[in-house]
């Protein structure tokens, strides 16, 4: 355990609950660290980690990506520096996408963010209400990024069994059950899009979707552009799409994740940068399993008032 404090086995999961206001603890199988009930990997995640985020002090000119894994969030560590400096692609060809736009809540935050000139850009799987309290008092945006939680647990299916760090994600059948319970990084899809959605941001969140940016990313890059307050030109903005197509981007050593250690991300078994499509469920989903999710979908977000682009696939 992490913390000395009492804690409890819940279910036959191997997850540990922390009877305390404190809320890091670790699971039976030592990969995850437990955080306010979100497994979150040991492998980029650590109790100092997780202080230095909840203590993180947002600048005005700071911008955040925030994602559920497996929902565009490499895609905005391209697209954001492009939009920030003017389209100027350095940054993409010269420093991994872990430095240059770095997750909020891991290990790396402390040390690259301190040294970061403004404006920094950084990305957070963390849902809305564990968020850090400077997040609210700056003037700080966000960028929420939905994908069709079908397409997300079939991106995750394939990224467990590739990640060494993650659990094994057993049969489709298996992993569509942990998933629908919650049982996976960052807990429920519905539980974080749902908490994203219900803010008191106003003008400063900008909510897209994965499947938006694959049907006119040229259109929204000049939304994404105009809400950040940068002024881009249609030839700058065309430059940047090019750039972030799937193509490039799967060329991109920077990008790819092809500098990770294969014991840690084996590529071989399933490629990082797999497919970048929408609609590839309906290739993973027998019927039962189709209309299992959907009714567990339909039942998590029946009171969720804002209609979603897949909503009718």
């Amino acid at each position: 355990m992490h913390s000395q404090l009492p804690a409890h086995r819940c279910s036959d999961s191997g997850l540990w609950v922390v009877k305390s206001t404190s809320v890091i603890s670790t699971m039976a199988d030592d990969k995850y660290l437990v955080y306010h009930g979100l497994m979150l990997p040991k492998i980029v995640h650590s109790e100092e980690s997780l202080k230095h985020f909840e203590t993180f002090e947002f600048r005005d000119d700071d911008v955040l990506a925030l994602t559920y894994p497996k929902s565009g969030t490499t895609w905005m560590q391209e697209i954001l520096p492009l939009l920030m400096n003017g389209g100027d692609t350095s940054p993409v060809k010269t420093v991994p996408n872990w430095d240059r736009v770095p997750w909020l809540e891991e290990l790396r935050a402390a040390e690259v963010l301190s040294s970061m000139p403004s404006p920094r850009i950084m990305v957070s799987h963390m849902p809305y209400h564990l968020m850090p309290k400077s997040l609210f008092s700056s003037k700080a945006k966000v960028i929420y990024v939905t994908r069709n939680p079908k397409d997300v647990l079939v991106s995750s299916f394939h990224f467990h069994k590739m990640a060494s760090f993650l659990d094994d994600p057993g049969t489709f059948d298996e992993f569509l059950d942990k998933f629908l319970e919650g049982e996976v990084m960052f807990g429920k899809w519905t539980d974080h899009v749902k908490s994203w959605q219900k803010t008191y941001m106003e003008d400063r969140i900008f909510h897209v979707t994965y499947e938006e940016m694959l049907k006119d990313l040229k259109g929204v890059l000049s939304r994404m552009s105009r809400f950040l307050g940068k002024d881009l030109s249609d030839e700058i903005l065309e430059q940047v799409a090019s750039h972030c197509s799937f193509k490039s981007m799967k060329d991109n050593a920077m990008s790819n994740y092809s500098l990770v250690p294969q014991d840690i991300m084996d590529n071989t078994k399933s490629p990082f940068m797999r497919k970048g499509i929408a609609g590839d469920w309906k290739k993973h989903f027998n019927p039962e399993q189709e209309a299992k999710f959907t009714d567990a979908m339909k039942r998590e977000m029946r009171d969720n008032c804002n209609k979603i682009t897949w909503d009718e696939d």
